[in-house]
């Protein structure tokens, strides 16, 4: 093969729709756009608005509500914790804290602080120091013959 061989796939390349060229080009004169009104001229932009009736996104009441102070906390499993420590990435005889999570890279950064989940199984015996926890995740610490310690209340 030659450089002055390489082709693009077939319909891979598709010739740009050239309108307003005359009426040999099939979309001549008004340029696909019909005769007059608000949406043959440039620069109109009405998505959402139905001619002067009351839009639907205004007819329908608001719901729900988010709070601005909520708490925004980095999700860990514990079965990628067991990962992490059979790589040998965490070191399960010393505690591991938020710091050592977040160094070992399981977690990008702390937000608010570190949560625990039980999704993955468990083996090792470890000494996990977190914000919070769910309480199937500290069974699953302690039937392991491990201790989770959360530090402040997470609900």
């Amino acid at each position: 093969m030659k450089l002055h061989e390489l082709r693009d796939n077939a319909g891979a390349a598709q010739k740009k729709k050239r309108v307003a060229r005359g009426p040999g080009s099939g979309k001549g004169k008004t340029a696909g756009r019909g005769i007059k009104g608000q949406k043959s001229r440039s620069g109109v932009a009405i998505n959402g608005y139905e001619g002067g009736q009351m839009p639907l996104y205004q007819r329908l009441p608001k719901r729900g509500f988010n709070k601005p102070n909520q708490k925004k906390f980095a999700v860990v499993n514990l079965g990628l914790i067991a990962k992490f420590i059979e790589a040998g990435k965490l070191d399960a005889s010393a505690a591991i804290t938020e710091d050592a999570l977040v160094a070992s890279g399981l977690v990008r950064r702390k937000l608010d602080g570190i949560r625990v989940l039980a999704k993955g199984e468990i083996s090792t015996a470890v000494n996990l120091e977190v914000t919070g926890a769910s309480k199937s995740a500290v069974e699953a610490v302690e039937k392991a013959g491990g201790s989770l310690k959360v530090a402040a209340a997470a609900e």
